[in-house]
């Protein structure tokens, strides 16, 4: 049985999707395990900060999916699954982020622990290292209602990635012999500065979509307007300030290489989301 922690995320959600059954869905809210069950699908109900929960959760279990939140306690939480994991002898699969192993950036320092820990595990294990989500431009409800999206200053290209990729390749190393020991960089087709992204929103759209770069500070602001918690917004402005001049641009083929289909490029991503962009 395969273990899916972040059930509820972007990329867990599509991953569970394609995997069905074979997957055990772990959910942090119980209300969202009983739901998941009464809709047919295997869920389990564990808390990563609370490592007394995990061995009975993960009975029966012989491959991890590991991804924790984004948080303060994050490194914490994924070793202590990390251990877990050990003493069952499980196959581990962790999504990391782009250029982990530099900890260029604020959200990739918390992974760097648990990709070393990974290695030296003695556990059979495999990484991922997807770009920036595609899915970041569903949170721009302004792109609906004034024609615009902003995020902090890059004037850089940055090769977008879509999560639904993300969970095709994780589904295909998952259930497929080949991937121990292997680190596998995702990134879309193509890299894009944020007004090159503009004009992709215009032609699709059919509309005119311009890009504000905005401030670091106000586009903190902006986050925590959102609703954004205070540890996200602070490390999204700080992973701008690492990519602002260059770092997240190089495009990998290795959505494509291991799925047999290419990912999706941002065209495909606003057409299949056009109903909330307007």
């Amino acid at each position: 049985m395969i273990l899916v922690t972040g059930a509820s995320g972007n990329v867990g959600s599509a991953l569970i999707g394609l995997l069905g059954t074979d997957a055990l869905a772990a959910y942090r809210d119980p209300d969202k395990t009983a739901r998941a069950i009464a809709a047919g699908q295997p869920a389990v109900t564990l808390d990563l900060g609370k490592p007394e929960t995990l061995p009975p959760g993960l009975a029966g279990v012989d491959t991890v999916f590991l991804l924790g939140a984004i948080s303060p306690a994050q490194t914490g939480h994924e070793l202590a699954m990390l251990d877990a994991a050990r003493t069952l002898g499980a196959r581990v699969v962790k999504l990391s982020v782009w250029r982990a192993d530099e900890e260029r950036s604020p959200v990739a320092r918390p992974h760097r622990p648990v990709e070393e820990a990974l290695r030296t595990s003695g556990l059979a294990w495999t990484i991922l290292r997807p770009n920036f989500y595609q899915q970041n431009f569903l949170a721009q409800r302004s792109i609906r209602a004034a024609g615009e999206f902003g995020f902090p200053a890059i004037t850089a290209p940055i090769s977008f990635v879509d999560a639904a990729d993300i969970a095709r390749v994780a589904a295909v190393v998952l259930t497929t012999d080949g991937h121990d020991g292997r680190v596998y960089d995702l990134t879309g087709p193509a890299a894009l500065t944020y007004p090159e992204a503009a004009e992709v929103f215009s032609s699709v759209l059919g509309r005119p979509i311009r890009y504000r770069g905005l401030p670091d500070e106000e586009a903190r602001a902006a986050l925590l307007g959102r609703g954004v918690p205070q540890f996200h917004a602070d490390a999204l402005v700080d992973v701008a300030r690492a990519y602002r001049t260059g770092g997240a641009g190089t495009v990998t083929t290795t959505v494509a290489d291991l799925t047999g289909r290419p990912a999706s490029d941002l065209a495909d991503f606003v057409r299949r989301h056009r109903a909330v962009f307007g």
